[in-house]
């Protein structure tokens, strides 16, 4: 990778770095936490400068990182002119953000939190545009809608503010869902996920059969996110967000991302009818529909909000035409809308900052008590009016133009008509803006006295006016940028020329009749805004949440009518469903003809399996009776196992007689504090309608397996078998399946069993401080209990059987990777051996005995096996990878280390962990409803006739604050 290459990958993450400083340094001060959250800001900045000379040249600076190489995909970057635009916007007027927040924000509010959610967004912003992956861009699309739900969300006390964000995340959300798929159809048209492959295949894309769904799927997310209609309506309601957001978000950033998406695939999405029609249409309809609404809008962000969604829709309309000279354009009007806009968003929150409302009826009269922001905003404000001699005139006369030429159906009238009457709102809201705030007289009932803000606030707006009038009458200094990044969007090697006159052409005209026509509707507004304000017309929020509440109540009843709280119903609709979906696979493949004959069934083998079935149908029948159930679930889990061991495979028969003894020990453990009947709730329909499913079920199954043992089918054991002992150091091809090939598997499953001994005592945690406390306390459980105490005999074996356990353990752990055993099924030995105690000696006896914190061995467990595989990407191998090595330790045999030992330990310990937390969850029970704890050697009662040793003392109930077996205590 290049260094330039390299420059991209520090680019993209320095803002997300960044986001760590604002809420430390917030403690040395807000001027402290403002200027340490531009420096990566600046820095990024500055490397972006550092690049442009490569790139205003044509060239590409790609970088990319091998991130699934086996599926063709790579964490990559790119940048080329329309990559460095958007980029040299994001960084640019972030600085510029960071600096005017500064002094907008006030002491109440978090600044750190701001500024952390802002290179939030800025790193996510930055992503989008630099990608080269479109995974990588899908990822960073939706992290900026998460992101600026944060920052529109800012102001949480504000229930406008909340719901602006709610409903910004929602659209955009819904679109950005839309466009992943689209950009997987995209993927695989083409046959590669990156961006570059996909921009060069414009003919293939635009022949498949696939363009249409994936390019109306591409532009939902590009008009959801630009604001388009009839997505519109989320942005107006996002100014509830402090201005700076709104200057970054809603002006330079965020809205801009789906006109980024639009201009980076029109290479191979544009140039047809369907382009044309739908994205041209839409952006006419939002830039005349957002600029009549902007015109009648009394506060001064929603005007500047609606005019964005305008804007907006000139860029999309631009970029709909399909043409080249379109493009150039659009690119061009991105920056000049990037400086007048962001402009006026920061002068009317310096409004709204002094004189304490955004209303423009309240205002005017402000030219002579704040003639700096009166200077900044009228200049920006006459540039977005399109007015000569400021950069907005330059790109809105190239609009006219490619308007102008520009038919629809046929028609050559409507679109060049259309675009000018949107021209006369922008002007029209322009000088409103000017003349509704800053002209007239001043008055004397100001919310606040109007003053202008300290430098600190201005300077930006005034920066950004700058550019608006240089560009506008030296536009030639645009030249390059403008080149660069409209070649990369038409991929066409384009050399613009920005000037100022083009002679008479019928752009002049029209731009003509826009601006007197502009200021004889201002003229008219007075008598025009009774009118707007009473006419009835379609909310589109008022839609939005209506369609919301439908939804929601939708939703509601369908969860009322299926969530009944009884499992047998969700197992039933579970089961139906996966039955159905398993006939309609079946119905639509077909199965080949067998290709194995059957084995013969010796008789001992039909015997066994006969008992396994009438095991089976006994559970069914006598499931109410726990016991006997539990003894009969038993039996089928050894008959099982016996099943493993006829057919050659000794770890799944160790594990499955391990897993079988432990569980039904605790459910043994479980059954002491339950009645000994399960009630009968079911009627006899309910039990012919599930028999019914369970037999369907069942019966699929059992099909499907047979049907599979009857046809020869590839396999990957082939590949395990050969590489069992040269790739991962094991001759028991099971146990390096699951330390090696398949570890990370293994690794999660100990995760999950780890999570479920710590939710099983956080349950009885729970149980032991609710109503279920009281009937333990009461007496009827205890008067329940059976009065024999645990016998002699049994004491004294489980005594001397647990060293010898402990050994054996011990030995299966160490034979592991060679022979049958592991860390899984010596940590389940060693289980029963502490679980055998428990049935002998009573829990609270066996608990006082025992000094081992089982949370922490089953965190030690997770942490040892998690670094086992994290070591062998030291060693640049994948994660979980086994090394192994042979020793030679006289006068010891030759053997073998290897690093899987170390992960079979952490399985072992996680294993042994979770199951005796759940053993001492259940010990908590008997604690509680007072089981007591003989101080002798043996389990005597005094009181009983014959016996020997000292009396029972009461067991103390369990204190619930300290957590942990010895806190417990």
């Amino acid at each position: 990778m290049s260094h330039e290459g390299s420059f991209l990958f520090i680019i993209a993450l320095l803002p997300f770095l960044g986001a760590l400083v604002p809420g430390l340094m917030i403690r040395a001060g807000r001027t402290a936490c403002a200027s340490f959250t531009a420096v990566p800001t600046a820095l990024a900045f500055i490397m972006l400068l550092i690049l442009s000379p490569a790139v205003l040249r044509g060239e590409v600076i790609t970088a990319e990182i091998g991130w699934l190489p086996q599926l063709g995909l790579s964490a990559s970057f790119f940048l080329d002119g329309l990559g460095l635009l958007f980029a040299l916007m994001i960084t640019g007027v972030g600085l510029l953000i960071i600096l005017y927040a500064r002094f907008y924000l006030s002491g109440d509010d978090p600044m750190g939190q701001f500024y952390t959610y802002l290179l939030l967004f800025q790193g996510a912003m930055l992503g989008i545009v630099l990608s080269d992956n479109i995974l990588l861009l899908l990822i960073f699309w939706e992290l900026t809608s998460l992101s600026s739900f944060l920052l529109i969300g800012y102001w949480k006390h504000l229930p406008e503010g909340r719901q602006g964000a709610r409903m910004a995340l929602a659209v955009t959300g819904a679109g950005g869902l839309a466009m992943i798929g689209g950009m997987l159809i995209l993927g695989n048209i083409v046959g590669s996920y990156n961006l570059t492959d996909i921009l060069q295949a414009g003919e293939q894309i635009r022949a498949s059969e696939w363009y249409l769904p994936a390019l109306i799927l591409i532009l939902l997310g590009a008009f959801t996110k630009s604001a388009q209609f009839p997505f519109h309506f989320w942005l107006p309601h996002a100014m509830a967000a402090p201005t700076p957001v709104s200057a970054y978000l809603h002006s330079a950033t965020m809205v801009k991302a789906g006109v980024f998406l639009m201009a980076r695939m029109w290479p191979v999405l544009a140039g047809t009818d369907a382009w044309f029609y739908i994205v041209a249409t839409t952006g006419l309809v939002t830039m005349v529909m957002g600029a009549g609404i902007a015109l009648f809008k009394d506060d001064l962000k929603a005007l500047l909000a609606f005019s964005t969604v305008s804007h907006l829709g000139l860029l999309t309309m631009l970029l709909g035409f399909g043409t080249q000279a379109a493009a150039v354009a659009a690119v061009f009007h991105i920056i000049n809308h990037l400086t007048f806009k962001a402009a006026l968003f920061m002068t009317a929150g310096i409004v709204d900052h002094e004189t304490h409302t955004r209303d423009i009826k309240r205002l005017g009269g402000l030219r002579h008590l704040m003639p700096i922001t009166f200077a900044i905003g009228t200049v920006a404000a006459l540039s977005m009016a399109g007015i000569p001699l400021f950069n907005g005139f330059l790109s809105k006369e190239m609009m006219l133009e490619e308007a102008s030429h520009t038919g629809w159906l046929g028609n050559p009238w409507v679109v060049p008509v259309v675009a000018t009457f949107g021209a006369l709102l922008s002007v029209a809201y322009s000088f409103r803006f000017i003349g509704h705030v800053f002209l007239g007289p001043v008055r004397d009932d100001y919310p606040a006295k109007p003053h202008d803000p300290p430098f600190g606030m201005w300077a930006s707006p005034a920066l950004l006016v700058v550019l608006v009038l240089v560009i506008g009458m030296a536009p030639f200094v645009a030249e390059g940028i403008v080149t660069a990044a409209s070649s990369a969007v038409t991929g066409a090697d384009l050399h613009p020329h920005l000037k100022i006159w083009h002679g008479f052409t019928p752009a002049l005209w029209m731009s003509v009749v826009a601006t007197l026509g502009g200021l004889m509707l201002l003229a008219l507004h007075g008598k025009l805004d009774p009118i707007w304000q009473a006419a009835r017309r379609p909310e589109a929020k008022a839609i939005f949440d209506g369609l919301v509440a439908g939804l929601v109540a939708l939703t509601r009843g369908i969860t009322e009518r299926t969530h009944t709280g009884k499992i047998s119903a969700y197992l039933a609709l579970f089961t139906v469903s996966s039955v159905a979906l398993g006939w309609i696979a079946y119905a639509g493949s077909g199965l080949s003809l067998p290709t194995r004959e059957l084995l013969p069934v010796p008789p001992v083998i039909a015997v066994g399996w006969l008992m396994l079935v009438v095991a089976t149908a006994s559970v069914v029948v006598m499931h109410h009776q726990r016991f006997q159930a539990l003894i009969l679930i038993g039996i089928i889990g050894l008959s099982i196992s016996a099943g493993f061991v006829y057919l050659s495979a000794p770890d799944l028969a160790l594990t499955q007689v391990s897993v079988e003894t432990v569980t039904i020990m605790l459910l043994l453990l479980a059954l002491h504090f339950l009645p000994k009947t399960t009630p009968k709730e079911s009627s006899l329909g309910r039990k012919i309608r599930d028999g019914a499913i369970a037999v369907t079920a069942g019966g699929g199954v059992g099909a499907l397996a047979f049907a599979f043992l009857l046809r020869d089918v590839e396999t990957i054991s082939g590949f395990h078998l050969e590489n069992s002992y040269e790739g991962g150091g094991g001759t028991n091809v099971v146990n390096v399946i699951l330390v090696d090939f398949r570890g990370y598997d293994t690794y999660g499953e100990i995760i999950v069993l780890g999570i479920a001994g710590l939710v099983i005592y956080a349950l009885m945690q729970a149980l032991l401080d609710g109503p279920a406390a009281r009937r333990l306390r009461s007496g009827d459980f205890s008067n329940d209990r059976s009065r024999d105490r645990h016998p002699m005999m049994m004491v004294v074996v489980t005594r001397v059987l647990m060293p010898i356990a402990v050994v054996v353990g011990l030995y299966i752990f160490l034979r592991g990777h060679n022979e049958p055993g592991g860390g899984f099924v010596a940590g389940l030995v060693i289980a029963i051996a502490l679980l055998m105690q428990y049935m002998a000696s009573g829990f609270a006896w066996t608990q006082e005995r025992k000094r081992i914190e089982y949370h922490t061995m089953i965190g030690l467990g997770v942490i040892i096996a998690g670094l086992t595989g994290a070591g062998a990407w030291l060693l640049g191998r994948p994660f979980l990878t086994s090394a192994y090595t042979y020793i030679n330790l006289p006068p010891i045999e030759e053997f073998e280390l290897a690093t899987a030992m170390l992960f079979d330990l952490g399985v072992f310990l996680t294993v042994l962990g979770a199951v005796m937390l759940m053993l001492y969850s259940l010990s908590r029970i008997a604690r509680f409803a007072g089981e007591t704890v003989n101080t002798g050697p043996m389990d005597y009662d005094p009181a009983v006739k014959g016996s020997v040793g000292t009396p029972p003392r009461p067991a103390e109930p369990p204190t619930p604050v300290r957590p942990g077996p010895e806190g417990a205590r």
